[in-house]
């Protein structure tokens, strides 16, 4: 997966959108592997316009256990029609999920969200404790061998947070 290239056509297509999941959990300090990238994109008409436009230049294909990837024509109402895509891209997987376990969506993590610049693009990425809520919420297989590693980097983020807040008092 080329995770960055992938984020590089959603960029610059403007999608608005919030990196969750294992890559994001990656980009903050997490040492477990993933094979996708996981969006929450925000749900207004226009920005599934451009969602539909990049997912058109990525070649995106809805991906199904079992079966080759499967061609579908789209258009932003027809993205908006379902609240979880998994695809798979020139650049690799990518799923697109409106309401992540545990969270109200695009609005409830651009909350707490930060931006991280990765290469020559920034951009949104849902907090630890926003992906830690999330996976703890959702109890698929794979969650429960990855959440005390989470844990474990948001109870040092949240350590360093309070030392800095400390340290400025002074």
């Amino acid at each position: 997966m080329d995770g960055e290239a992938l984020l590089e056509v959603l960029l610059r297509h403007g999608v608005e959108f919030i990196l969750i999941g294992g890559f994001a959990a990656i980009l903050q300090g997490s040492p477990i592997p993933t094979n996708d990238l996981d969006i929450t994109p925000m749900t207004a008409p226009e920005n599934y316009t451009r969602l539909s436009a990049a997912l058109t230049e990525l070649d995106a294909k809805v991906r199904a256990e079992g079966v080759e990837p499967l061609r579908f024509n789209h258009n932003a109402e027809s993205l908006a029609d379902a609240a979880i895509w998994n695809l798979s891209t020139k650049f690799g997987d990518l799923d697109i999920t409106t309401v992540p376990s545990g969270t109200t969506g695009f609005n409830d993590l651009r909350r707490d969200a930060i931006t991280i610049k990765l290469g020559a693009i920034s951009f949104n990425v849902a907090s630890l404790a926003d992906i830690v809520r999330s996976k703890g919420t959702a109890n698929r297989d794979k969650d429960p061998r990855a959440l005390p590693v989470l844990r474990e980097l948001l109870a040092r983020e949240t350590l360093s947070q309070a030392e800095a807040r400390r340290h400025k008092k002074k």
